[in-house]
């Protein structure tokens, strides 16, 4: 069966997705120093919304000030006073305009806080991100009370931004950010209730979507986003991940996001870690082999009936085509191209058959130093500088309302690091 991109997706709750792109989430870096949004995510946002996708879906929302994914995060840690429900209505109204769904992601950032922010964040379980370069620091185990605070800073966010007109949540469990973090036997080495057997490491989540849920009611979208895998050895695998899926289409979860990977092993961005990728027992399907996670959704929906979306690596209309069809996902999520073509969704809707790759033009070392992307270190370090290069991009849409794909990796680098340092100045 042939489903249309401007086929209507209508979820659990009631609530209905004019089509099937969405515009997945992505760090902004926008919001001022105390995390408040401002002209620059309406502008931003604003354009996607002029863009075509059905659902947007913002950048990491946080709910601890001391652990922010980057500096520049929208933070909501307590019920927002009058100036801050005004900035998120402002913003939540210049995201909706067109009529599609306008959905807010809440998280925490764990012990994936960087130095800048938090030199010992909160974590299950005091084991550092093991990275090069010292960016983040040693983390503290948290305590039970302090895990049920987190939890109740969940139903908090998101019953703030349910009022302030966003038309949905979603849950961050992806990418090694703390809930995440307590899914991986990796870095998740407790011994009571929320550590060992995978219902234990899963309780936080489950609790955390309960709490959400109870905050903003029964007919309010609530997604989920989790990995498919950690793609790490000893780390949180695909059974797993089936296995929790199932858990939260029975605790009444509206969409679920498959993603995977951590910082540690960057799937997300399509990028090789300091180790070797573990390998998941998913059967490969005769799909394009572009979206990197479309596989794991399609073994998923042998055994889950939620609607699914999927994020990452697509760019060929057909393949976004083929994974629709074959009911590996529901939604399409669309990422990095939409940080210069802001109106992707409207153009594969009109017949364009396969988006910009940006990625391809874009390297740290010039072709007589190409020979240096074979050594680890430096490989993660060109990934990163990339992935900054996106992050300008982003910034120049919400300052000036147009992108700048002629900045060079080297610029792009400079500049985000310089605004980082800019937002955690003393």
């Amino acid at each position: 069966m042939t489903i249309r991109f401007t086929e209507s997706l209508t979820l659990p709750c009631g609530a209905t997705i004019p089509n099937r792109f969405a515009k997945a989430a992505m760090t902004e870096g926008l919001a001022n120093a105390d995390g408040v949004p401002g002209l620059e995510l309406e502008t931003l946002y604003g354009l996607w919304s002029d863009g075509g996708a059905g659902m947007l879906l913002s950048g990491n929302i946080q709910i601890d000030r001391d652990h922010l994914e980057r500096p520049g995060n929208v933070i909501i840690d307590r019920p927002p006073n009058a100036a801050m429900h005004d900035a998120l209505s402002r913003w939540a109204s210049a995201a909706t305009r067109n009529g599609n769904q306008f959905w807010a992601q809440i998280s925490h950032a764990g012990r994936q806080t960087q130095k800048n922010i938090n030199l010992h964040p909160k974590a299950p379980s005091a084991v550092k991100v093991g990275l090069p370069g010292g960016q983040f620091g040693q983390p503290v185990a948290l305590t039970i009370a302090e895990i049920e605070e987190i939890v109740r800073r969940f139903a908090v966010c998101a019953a703030a931004v349910k009022a302030a007109g966003f038309t949905g949540v979603q849950v961050h469990a992806a990418h090694g950010y703390l809930l995440s973090q307590f899914l991986s036997p990796r870095s998740n080495q407790r011994t009571d209730d929320y550590g060992g057997s995978l219902a234990n490491r899963a309780r936080v989540l489950l609790q955390a979507v309960a709490a959400v849920r109870e905050a903003v009611g029964a007919e309010f979208p609530l997604a989920v986003k989790l990995n498919s895998a950690d793609f790490q050895k000893g780390g949180f695998d695909f059974a797993e991940s089936l296995q929790v899926v199932e858990w939260l289409e029975q605790a009444g979860v509206d969409l679920i996001e498959i993603s995977g990977g951590t910082y540690e092993q960057p799937k997300l961005l399509g990028l090789q870690g300091m180790e070797e990728e573990e390998q998941q027992q998913v059967a490969e399907s005769t799909m394009l082999r572009e979206a990197y996670f479309v596989d794991f959704a399609l073994a998923m929906r042998k055994h889950v009936s939620v609607p699914l979306m999927v994020t990452g690596g697509f760019r060929q209309r057909l393949a976004m085509q083929q994974a629709l069809d074959s009911g590996g996902a529901d939604l399409i999520g669309l990422g990095r191209p939409m940080c210069v073509m802001t109106d992707a969704p409207q153009q594969l809707i009109d017949g364009l058959d396969e988006l910009p790759r940006y990625e391809n033009a874009l390297s740290l070392f010039p072709s007589w130093l190409s020979f240096l992307q074979g050594w680890k270190p430096l490989r993660a370090m060109a990934g990163f500088a990339t992935q900054y290069w996106f992050y300008s991009q982003i910034d120049a849409l919400g300052r000036s309302g147009r992108a700048n794909p002629s900045l060079s990796v080297m610029a792009a680098t400079k500049q985000t690091m310089a605004m980082q340092k800019k937002l955690t100045a003393k």
